[in-house]
């Protein structure tokens, strides 16, 4: 499928930008908005000579490193808490949904915009912040398929032959959840990337020059008009990346979804 091949093209050049012949985010290539097709900047160069194409890879590398940590870390921890607290529920499904609750009510923008007045903003800063402020939505996500799993058959069946919660937990019910949860980790990865641009554009995110797709719009916003290129190429890089991904989710959520299909 068409996402699959965008999102590997991507990762593969984000991954390699550094052995390419591309030059480097920051070095000046030739003049201001130079057009497309240049022989050091096939896609332009911004408004003080840097190469578009080299920044918007570099801003992809920035983007998908940041989407993907920030949801694995979220998804591995608010899986965890889920798998508990849809299995044992009690307190523990309680405090869950009222986390879940809290941070719902707590807009991430406005979250990461007052962390960026306290601490200076870093790629790192904003990975750790969103993984946090996701697991809620994992611990929720993960609790609900379990509860959908726990009164099944197989489940009765490992009960009855002596199994102990861990083993009904980790053996049994989590690897008939794995592809629920991953194709909601791809949709919040997605979700992720949008958030890093929105910050990035209002200043607060990927701290200059390193490059990010909603920085590169910032910077080059003023010259729409005139210079459309240098605005629209991030906006097509991050439109494309965020239609890939939630296209995936969307396919592995109508194949593989538990809810469909009879384990």
């Amino acid at each position: 499928m068409l996402a699959v091949v965008w999102l590997a093209a991507l990762t593969l050049l984000a991954a390699t930008v550094e052995l390419l012949p591309v030059p480097a985010y920051d070095s000046i290539v030739g003049a201001p908005f130079q057009p497309m097709l240049s022989p050091d900047a096939p896609l332009g160069t911004d408004a003080i000579g840097r190469s578009i194409f080299s920044r918007a890879i570099y801003g992809a590398r920035a983007s998908l490193t940041f989407g993907f940590i920030a949801a694995v870390i979220a998804l591995v921890l608010g899986g965890l808490l889920g798998l508990v607290a849809g299995y044992f529920r009690g307190v523990m499904e309680t405090l869950v949904d009222l986390c879940s609750e809290v941070v719902q009510a707590f807009p991430a923008m406005l979250f990461l915009v007052a962390l960026a007045a306290a601490i200076r903003p870093s790629l790192a800063t904003l990975t750790i912040s969103m993984a946090v402020l996701m697991v809620p939505a994992f611990a929720r996500m993960m609790k609900g398929a379990v509860l959908a799993q726990t009164g099944r058959e197989f489940v009765s069946a490992a009960r009855a032959q002596g199994a102990g919660p861990l083993r009904i937990m980790f053996r049994e019910i989590l690897p008939n959840t794995l592809m629920s949860i991953a194709s909601f980790g791809i949709m919040v990865m997605a979700t992720l990337i949008v958030i890093e641009g929105s910050v990035s554009f209002l200043g607060y995110g990927i701290p200059a020059p390193q490059p990010s797709w909603g920085g590169m719009v910032a910077e080059s916003q003023s010259q729409l008009a005139t210079q459309p290129a240098a605005v629209m190429i991030p906006i097509v890089f991050l439109f494309l990346t965020v239609f890939a991904l939630n296209t995936l989710s969307d396919w592995m959520r109508s194949r593989f979804d538990v809810g469909q299909n009879q384990i």
